[in-house]
């Protein structure tokens, strides 16, 4: 599958997430702390170009921070 090869995605993996009034937003700095409504041992959502491709979970390992895949989400119907 060569063609597969050049084929970049944007990949995010959401631990949590919060809502914050704009001014708080304005007034954010470098070492900024945001509060998540989650913890390290909540599952993450995987997102493939914005979309949930599966759920997994934080592992920490020294200084070195990965994700496992836990669950694989369902293909939609629309997809080929």
């Amino acid at each position: 599958m060569p063609k597969l090869d050049n084929v970049s995605l944007d990949i995010q993996v959401v631990l949590g997430t919060t809502t914050m009034p704009i001014h708080q937003v304005l007034r954010l700095g470098r070492g900024a702390i945001i509060e998540l409504e989650s913890s390290e041992d909540d599952e993450v959502h995987i997102l493939a170009n914005n979309f949930r491709v599966a759920t997994g979970s934080v592992i920490v390992s020294g200084n070195r921070i990965a994700v496992e895949v836990k669950d694989m989400a369902p293909k939609s119907s629309d997809v080929r």
